[in-house]
């Protein structure tokens, strides 16, 4: 089966909402793109229509948690970070118990192109103090998170989700682990092994491009961060051990995004693997097909294996 962690959200949020009475939604005019419409249509007392006025919409979220509610504010990622300093001083800086949650993440959104991209939102919310950045891998993924947010994380955070349908690969009965990457394959012995860590939409195509590499001799670990901050340092440098190389893999910017995390752990250690970071480089992103658009980026499965193979050569 595969959803959109953007409906996985909506029907989430409208669950806890029947046992949350503190859980209070509020939207910039995409409430049918957010899935938040969900929500507001079995409580609509508990949902606030705010019009394009994101800046507003956070100020009034920030006030909502003050007095004990649990806000949910939701819009495309790319125009919540475009209120950044709202966000700083509003939620960040007062601790705002908010839920910021972003949809339409990376070039996945396809034909809408740059102007509704997020792509550097992970790096603009990992740069603030007191919050938590989270994305997830697949549906279930999501509904874990949430319960997570709702539950038992204090403080302001962020969610990013994904406009397009994403196949489920979070391991049938596990157990969430909270700011722990997580391994869905195994590498194998008597192969070149390559530690793969991806997160949120790219984490398919990782698992695919393990399997073009094995038969050509290269085996990927793949491993799954839904935490972005707090990052696992720990466990990422413990899985890159023994490996010849380690790639990160994000449909974001690569600045300041997951191949960051991974770098910024990696250093703490004298001695790692190389890094390869594969992401948008440096650039906007364009309208196209989705498909098309993570071949030109480097974030297909064929791109993340041709890459990959290319940087084992030059390791040699």
């Amino acid at each position: 089966m595969s959803k959109a962690t953007r409906q996985a959200f909506g029907e989430s949020l409208a669950r806890l909402g029947e046992t949350h009475p503190e859980i209070v939604v509020l939207d910039a005019d995409l409430a049918k793109s957010t899935k938040s419409e969900i929500f507001a249509k079995k409580f609509p007392e508990r949902f606030y229509e705010m019009g394009i006025q994101e800046a507003n919409m956070i100020g009034v979220a920030a006030g909502l948690s003050f007095t004990g509610k649990l806000p949910f504010l939701c819009s495309f990622g790319c125009f919540l970070t475009g209120r950044y300093d709202t966000i700083r001083l509003s939620v960040a800086y007062s601790q705002a118990n908010v839920r910021l949650i972003g949809t339409h993440a990376g070039i996945g959104i396809g034909d809408d192109g740059h102007s509704q991209m997020g792509l550097e939102d992970i790096s603009l919310m990992r740069a603030l103090p007191t919050m938590g950045v989270f994305q997830p891998m697949d549906a279930r993924e999501t509904e874990l998170i949430m319960d997570y947010l709702v539950k038992d994380w204090k403080g302001p955070a962020y969610l990013r989700l994904t406009r397009q349908a994403l196949t489920d690969y979070y391991p049938a009965g596990a157990a969430f682990k909270p700011g722990k990457i997580m391994e869905l394959r195994k590498a194998n012995a008597g192969k070149k092994r390559v530690m793969c860590i991806a997160s949120g939409g790219t984490v398919g195509e990782a698992m695919q491009a393990a399997e073009l590499l094995e038969a050509q001799g290269v085996s990927l670990s793949v491993w799954n961060a839904h935490s972005l901050k707090p990052f696992d340092d720990a466990g990422t440098i413990a899985a890159a051990q023994g490996a010849e190389l380690v790639v990160a893999v994000e449909d974001h910017s690569v600045i300041g995004g997951l191949g960051s995390c991974v770098a910024e752990a990696l250093a703490q250690t004298s001695q790692h693997p190389r890094l390869l970071k594969l992401g948008v480089q440096d650039t906007f992103g364009e309208s196209g097909d989705p498909a098309e658009l993570y071949e030109k980026h480097g974030i297909s499965a064929k791109q993340i294996a041709a890459r990959t193979l290319a940087a084992l050569s030059v390791g040699k």
